[in-house]
């Protein structure tokens, strides 16, 4: 069996956190870092093996990510959690909060039956290094393109929070919620079906459910936000799911390093989110989008020198 060094577990456990916000591709990182390094790394840390500790590893670090997320969101989460209540007690959908928890549900549910159905194969076909380069070429042209392409009505939503700015964080995480809570079904779950696309190693979760965002007329903070929102349940999911692995003999000798990679990938994402909220108030995709095109291009051609 591959074995987990702790130095391992520090940067993958960190690289986990912020990879998996950033629209940068976690799982992209995570395959080609290893291949990058070399030596031990690249035989330690490989998630396309059928039995892989290495990815029990990563999707287990999923749940201190998502809750780090719930840390963070915890107000708008006990606002929506109250809502789905209230909806389910009434039997009706009226309020902003009532409409975000269903919006979320409906918008959850493409990316868990494809990934229920695909994600082994996926990950045991494409989680190699060549691929993985491949794909976060991609996502670097799906950003700049999603930018690019994107309505005036997103452009129009940029400057209308631009000019809110000055507000208390919890009337402009109020305000963001009534107008995600406006989107209507078929834009939401159509937002969130971009998941699908992020279970492809190096096609980042947050950027493409951002770019969809934007081109049904979000603002950048609101697409962040939304993105953010979706991810909670599929990542606390795909860890929870995962955790029987590290307790049974693919857990064998590395829990030491799940704790550390765990606490690490939990302040990772805290901090990243914290970041992003604010970063996105006012600024693009392009910087990632450049970030994503010359990694995944420097990527494929080390990997064809070496």
């Amino acid at each position: 069996m591959s074995h987990l060094t702790y130095t391992e577990a520090v940067v993958v456990g960190l690289l986990q956190g912020v990879a998996e916000l950033f629209p940068v591709s976690s799982l992209g990182h995570s395959v080609l870092i290893p291949a990058l390094v070399g030596g031990q790394w690249a035989r330690d840390l490989n998630v396309s093996t059928p039995e892989s500790p290495y990815l029990a590893f990563i999707v287990g670090l999923h749940v201190a990510t998502a809750i780090a997320l719930l840390a963070f969101f915890w107000r708008d989460w006990v606002r929506i959690i109250g809502g789905f209540l209230t909806s389910v007690r009434d039997r009706r959908i009226e309020t902003p909060d009532q409409r975000l928890a269903w919006l979320i549900i409906f918008a959850t549910i493409p990316v868990g039956v494809v990934g229920l159905l695909v994600e082994h194969t996926f990950r045991t076909v494409l989680g190699k290094p060549v691929p993985a380069a491949i794909f976060l070429a991609l996502n670097g042209g799906v950003l700049y393109a999603g930018e690019r392409l994107r309505r005036r009505e997103s452009r129009a939503a940029d400057r209308a929070v631009a000019a809110s700015v000055g507000s208390t964080a919890t009337d402009l995480a109020l305000e963001s919620d009534r107008r995600l809570a406006g989107l209507g079904f078929s834009r939401g779950t159509g937002i969130g079906a971009a998941q699908i696309l992020a279970l492809l190693p190096g096609i980042s979760r947050s950027g493409v459910t951002m770019v969809a965002g934007l081109l049904r007329g979000l603002s950048h903070e609101d697409a962040a936000r939304f993105s953010f929102l979706l991810a909670t349940p599929v990542i606390l999911a795909a860890g929870v799911l995962k955790i029987p692995d590290l307790t049974g003999p693919l857990g064998n000798g590395i829990h030491g390093q799940v704790l550390v990679g765990s606490v690490l990938s939990g302040v990772g994402a805290y901090v990243s989110v914290r970041f992003l909220t604010r970063y996105f108030e006012t600024r693009t995709l392009t910087p990632f989008a450049v970030y994503c095109v010359v990694a995944g291009l420097g990527s494929l051609i080390w990997l064809g020198v070496r």
